[in-house]
């Protein structure tokens, strides 16, 4: 009878996981999320990100602000993204359109709270982190993520809710 009972306590949150996986997204959505940071290079990071979700909700689209140049004077529309859950593969894919003609593909998961992105840049396996501080709060962090931990950051700031 236990068992019944977990199993039944269960099902609901697991058909709900399974049927929306793009709910990573949520707090995310409708918002305009704006951060300014330094790359461990020196140089500037400035970037203001919206996300929304598109074709009933089975794909998260997003739309970046930021540095159009490579003197980093001049912002504008910088990046466009596409997530979407790849049902053979039970995963969240992105893509992820630069105005300089690039192209950045990787997979998307959650931790507790906490969204990381993973992909390839030249070599190395990069993951970029949306670390939940609260709802319009987020700790950014860029850098190789091995075994739980951060072995080499790029960068660290914040997202902040603007609106």
């Amino acid at each position: 009878m236990k068992k019944l009972i977990v199993l039944i306590t269960f099902i609901p949150i697991l058909g709900f996981t399974q049927e929306k996986p793009l709910s990573i997204f949520d707090n995310l959505i409708g918002k305009t999320w704006k951060a300014e940071g330094t790359w461990e290079n020196g140089s500037s990071f400035k970037q203001e990100k919206t996300f929304e979700y598109s074709l009933d909700s089975s794909i998260v689209i997003t739309s970046t602000i930021g540095f159009v140049n490579k003197e980093q004077t001049k912002l504008g529309n910088r990046n466009h993204g596409i997530r979407q859950y790849d049902k053979k593969y039970h995963s969240i894919k992105f893509w992820e359109f630069d105005v300089f003609g690039g192209l950045t593909t990787g997979i998307v998961f959650a931790k507790g709270k906490n969204i990381l992105y993973q992909y390839d840049y030249g070599k190395s396996q990069v993951t970029d982190m949306w670390e939940f501080v609260n709802d319009t709060t987020y700790n950014f962090k860029v850098g190789i993520w091995k075994n739980e931990k951060w072995q080499q950051l790029f960068l660290d700031t914040k997202f902040i809710v603007t609106d």
